[in-house]
């Protein structure tokens, strides 16, 4: 799918992909310019405004990316990840779903991204071991988290888009 282009965009959406740094999933959403603010509004809350340790929202989001075979997602959340100090064994278990080497509380972010990905609901149980290690503003944002980046996966799907030509910090 080609992108959409820029100079036909409005000067505020060209203007909002250019300081995101022109990525594809921000070019592509431009296919969408009535949604495309809101898109962009809530990447950025994803990052700025959530409450998760940044380490566990990386291997949620990691996680949700190979659930979903969405290799865009993965490349650039292992980055990020990694940058962030997610451990090499975290970013492994988030592909494979085993978790031998990882703490608790990463065993069980991915556990329950998991539950949310197969059930869409956590059961009181998996409610309460969460609860254990997070607050109840941080398991609303690792379901948000979730929720939105199961959103992406399928709209970087369904849209082939890649990291092709595409140049980034890490």
């Amino acid at each position: 799918m080609e992108y959409p282009d820029p100079s036909a965009l409005p000067t505020e959406l060209q203007e909002a992909v250019t300081k995101r740094g022109s990525v594809n999933v921000y070019r592509m959403i431009m296919h969408s310019p009535g949604l495309a603010p809101g898109f962009l509004e809530m990447a950025d809350a994803i990052f700025q405004g959530n409450s998760l340790p940044d380490q566990l929202r990386e291997l949620a989001i990691v996680r949700v990316g190979h659930v979903y075979r969405a290799p865009y997602e993965i490349h650039h959340h292992e980055n990020i990840g990694r940058l962030i100090g997610l451990s090499e064994a975290a970013i492994g278990a988030a592909a494979t779903g085993a978790t031998q080497a990882l703490s608790k509380e990463e065993t069980s972010i991915l556990r329950l991204t998991d539950r949310l990905l197969a059930h869409h609901t956590l059961s009181d149980a998996e409610r309460t071991e969460a609860l254990e290690f997070l607050t109840v503003g941080q398991l609303s944002d690792l379901v948000v988290t979730v929720g939105f980046y199961q959103l992406v996966s399928n709209f970087l799907n369904t849209f082939g888009v890649t990291t092709e030509g595409e140049t980034t910090p890490y």
